[in-house]
């Protein structure tokens, strides 16, 4: 199997190596590499259709005598340009025995999480360097294309439905969006046009909440890619004295069972899972610590495995639990007061200047939180004044760093207050009856949104529609009788609805946490989330500064 960088990164996130063998493919290489010809095997390729993976696939079937393969079948990502397309047929067709688009341009990340493939999207959405040019129009062309692609994976041909607000991105994608499904579902292949689902895509841009993107998480996942130093997936830890490292992810059974769970409960929880497998020998008593699971290991070869995720994620809960209390936690209170505007008493936070001033004027916070506590102050009071930013940063000492403040008006998000600038705030649902830990009071607005889709209580004059005629939508998959042809109702019964989430320019993980719960609270609606990539909060906040620079110094040259 012949594979280039973008495949080989999607396949790694939906199979395993033993998955490919298990199909009978003994070789999987790079098709840009010089490779070993081996004439009596076939090769599967599998690349995006561009220049550079079309080039390396002629390469190898340039004459009939030195061809590396015995044939050819070639699966494309997305759809093929003709003049590649032809390219393909003049030098080697003879050896192909097969030529498929199977459209999947789009990273499964998760089991109801996705991303594009859209490096320095975040840049290219954003920054004022490339207002009038065509990069912009560009990018969301691709992200339109790459949308469509996960409609037709989950066979979905959505109402499309965006944000309406200061900015036009969300409706200008929208619209390509809109336009992409009717050429893409105008002929399938029975020729008949597809109807509209009973789905929703709702597109989103980022600075409808700002707020969910700098404030400190208290979820296991959420907390420990934002406080630990997680690259690709992969945390590394000391166990007995020795470096190791795990990949966090969903084959991982454990992580999947406590990944949303508040920190509380997750070091709550691992002992006692622990001590259930503990108990099954007697092996262990008293109190969990890392080298007695280590110990329990070399006793009991049987549950290893069950018992090796389980020190890994007490590590990890340890880990982000001494980050917390040196001083994570005295930050958290403030953040929450400024993010909700009331205090755990749910009395209203009637100077938020007061509340920040300690977090500000306390040495031992890195410069990166106290930007954090500056940008909530100035998100909660819907901006400050010139005067009041320039001392905020003179101050702190974060002159360096300040466009991670300043650059969010391209966001359209106000950071200097003004009579224009009134940013029109989502009404929140009322949550004071849901059992919440103190720390932890802000939901993400994505949730309310996702509820309020689901309930169909979106205003349509700020949610508006693109698609001419969407389906009757309830959140519950049913539809009135006048509108379904008889005979169809088992499987309307069968098919839950959809609901599926765009955001334009990175989601956090609370809200990937989000479209898990709702979807657990309304059985009748998958929600599927996604976006150009994930953030972290760190992440965001050098992002959101290079914005201002100029696009050779922060994008990736395309090849």
């Amino acid at each position: 199997m012949l594979l280039d960088d973008y495949t080989t990164k999607l396949l790694s996130l939906c199979c395993k190596m033993t998955d490919l063998l298990a199909e009978g493919i003994t070789v999987v290489e790079n098709v840009y590499k010089n490779r070993e010809p081996v004439p009596h095997m076939k090769a599967i390729y599998f690349i995006t259709p561009t220049k550079k993976s079309v080039d390396g696939l002629i390469d190898d079937f340039i004459t009939k005598s030195s061809s590396r393969y015995k044939a050819a079948y070639v699966y494309f990502t997305d759809f093929c340009p003709d003049n590649l397309f032809n390219k393909i047929k003049s030098s080697c067709a003879k050896s192909i025995r097969r030529c498929k688009e199977i459209n999947i341009s789009f990273f499964p990340y998760e089991s109801q999480v996705f991303t594009l493939n859209v490096p320095d999207a975040f840049y290219r959405c954003y920054s004022p360097t490339l207002e009038r040019t065509k990069d912009k129009d560009a990018v969301m062309q691709v992200m339109a294309e790459q949308i469509v692609t996960l409609c037709a994976t989950l066979d979905e041909n959505p109402g499309v439905r965006y944000k309406s607000g200061p900015s036009d991105k969300a409706c200008k994608l929208a619209q390509l969006v809109e336009k992409n499904l009717e050429n893409y579902y105008k002929t399938d292949e029975r020729s008949q046009i597809k109807a509209k689902t009973h789905s929703q895509l709702i597109i989103i841009d980022r600075g409808f909440d700002p707020v969910s993107t700098v404030l400190h998480e208290l979820t296991f996942q959420a907390m420990a890619y934002d406080l630990l130093p997680i690259e690709n997936d992969t945390y590394k830890y000391k166990t007995e004295g020795k470096e190791r490292e795990a990949i966090l992810e969903e084959d991982d059974e454990l992580w999947v069972k406590i990944r949303h769970k508040h920190i509380a409960d997750v070091i709550e929880e691992i002992p006692k899972l622990f001590k259930e497998v503990s108990s099954k020998r007697k092996a262990a008593e008293g109190k969990v610590s890392i080298s007695a699971l280590a110990q329990l290991m070399k006793k009991m070869p049987l549950y290893r495995k069950e018992i090796s995720r389980q020190v890994i994620h007490l590590n990890l809960a340890e880990d982000c639990m001494s980050k917390f209390k040196s001083n994570i936690e005295r930050l958290c209170k403030t953040e929450q007061d400024l993010a909700l505007g009331t205090d755990v008493e749910g009395q209203k936070v009637k100077d938020s200047m007061r509340v920040l001033l300690p977090v500000l004027l306390n040495k031992s916070h890195e410069s990166y939180d106290k930007i954090r506590a500056i940008l909530l102050y100035i998100f909660s009071t819907n901006g400050t004044t010139q005067e009041n930013l320039d001392k905020l940063i003179q101050n702190v000492q974060i002159e360096s760093d300040s466009d991670m403040i300043r650059n969010w008006k391209y966001l359209d998000v106000p950071v200097i207050s003004s009579s224009a600038a009134q940013q029109h705030k989502y009404p929140r649902r009322d949550r004071s009856s849901e059992e919440t830990y103190q720390l932890s009071r802000w939901t993400p607005v994505i949730k309310d949104v996702m509820e309020d889709a689901i309930e169909n209580k979106l205003d349509s004059k700020d949610w508006p529609y693109c698609s001419q005629c969407p389906p009757t939508w309830n959140g519950s998959g049913a539809v009135s009788a006048r509108q379904k042809p008889k005979g169809s109702y088992k499987d309307e019964r069968k098919s839950s609805a959809r609901l599926i989430i765009f955001v334009i320019g990175g989601i956090t993980y609370s809200e990937m946490r989000s479209a898990y719960e709702v979807s657990q609270a309304y059985k009748s609606c998958e929600v599927v989330i996604g976006s150009t990539h994930i953030l972290t909060p760190k992440r965001l906040l050098d992002e959101v500064k290079s914005l201002s620079k100029p696009k050779d110094m922060v994008c990736i040259k395309d090849e």
